[in-house]
């Protein structure tokens, strides 16, 4: 909790807010809109709004009131470790710096261009640290690959377009090899991706989502817009539902520019 109150003393130091309001063009929201055709794991069914009332009430008054349901691991979201840990925390038990930290954006998108099955991988972390630095303590950690760009197509972002197709899922992730080189000689806050998933498309045993889990570090994916972000200098705060038990939740993300 301590760590979380430092983390929140230094971001309201870097946005500026103790000096007045917070500047519009400094705050980038990183979270797709929930709706109708918000990309969701191809066995699992889509978001639904159903609206409970709209219009004028017996009183004279308007008032609307909807209701929404959704599977947890859709849209921008968290996956919390028990997601790929048995003993692993739910999202409730996360604590808040789990989703407070610097940005640290790793920029694969050409390599990605040319293999849609790209795995984040070591040395794409240590040219990071070349041009910028050591990652620091309680970073979030951020795969930048530009799939954002096929939102919401599901055939360009998933690799298939089928209800139920898991054969056919193409898209980029980290390596096991990165994501154990993190947890081992750095202390991410969490890690994060703009595609479907931290494990590649194509993997079948989920190395990255297992190794993070056992770590009780926690996974942010299908982050919007991270072509907005520096590679280096702007926070993150993200806040996920909190569902008591969950192994994961709708994620509000936003960066603060530097």
């Amino acid at each position: 909790m301590m760590r979380a109150v430092v983390l929140a003393a230094v971001l309201v130091a870097r946005i500026g807010l103790a000096a007045g309001p917070l500047d519009p063009a400094k705050a980038v929201d990183l979270t797709w809109t929930f709706d109708a055709a918000t990309v969701y794991w191809p066995t699992e069914k889509p978001f639904a709004l159903e609206v409970e009332h709209r219009g004028v009430t017996e009183g004279g008054f308007f008032y609307a009131s909807n209701r929404f349901s959704a599977p947890e691991h859709g849209g921008t979201h968290l996956d919390a470790p028990q997601h790929f840990a048995e003993h692993g925390l739910t999202v409730d038990a996360l604590p808040l710096a789990a989703g407070i930290g610097p940005a640290v954006v790793v920029d694969v998108t050409a390599a990605a261009a040319r293999d849609r099955d790209y795995r984040l991988a070591v040395d794409d972390l240590a040219r990071w640290e070349h041009a910028h630095g050591r990652i620091p303590d309680g970073a979030i950690v951020l795969m930048r690959s530009g799939w954002g760009r096929f939102w919401p197509d599901k055939a360009r972002y998933l690799g298939t377009a089928t209800p139920g197709d898991t054969a056919h899922l193409h898209f980029p992730g980290f390596s096991k090899e990165a994501a154990e080189w993190l947890l081992r000689e750095r202390r991410p806050a969490a890690i994060g991706v703009d595609t479907p998933s931290i494990d590649h498309g194509p993997s079948a045993d989920f190395p990255v989502h297992r190794a993070v889990g056992a770590a009780n570090v926690p996974g942010f994916e299908n982050v919007a817009h991270l072509d907005r972000l520096p590679e280096a200098g702007a926070a993150v705060v993200a806040l996920p539902m909190k569902i008591g038990g969950g192994t994961g939740a709708p994620l509000r993300i936003v960066a603060f520019l530097p």
